[in-house]
């Protein structure tokens, strides 16, 4: 299995380049999960999202790659 973790951390002001991003690259994503913090008034500026993606590495590393050049976002890739 496949996942690459991404770390959003000014969530407000990158979402919309990372969803660019993620439609992208969207057939090579099999499983989307995206992790927030929230309270009653508001919602964290930070996030997390979980992908599992396809196991084709140079799929996976334009994927990396194209999320790296995104400020403010963090990307790990990992096979489990």
């Amino acid at each position: 299995m496949q996942l690459v973790i991404v770390k959003l951390q000014a969530r407000s002001q990158v979402a919309l380049r990372v969803q660019e991003v993620l439609t992208k690259h969207g057939c090579n994503i099999t499983l989307r999960l995206g992790i927030h913090e929230q309270s009653s008034n508001e919602c964290s500026n930070e996030g997390v999202i979980v992908l599992q993606v396809k196991p084709e590495l140079s799929a996976v590393n334009a994927l990396v790659e194209d999320l790296k050049s995104i400020s403010q976002v963090g990307v790990h890739a990992l096979s489990i």
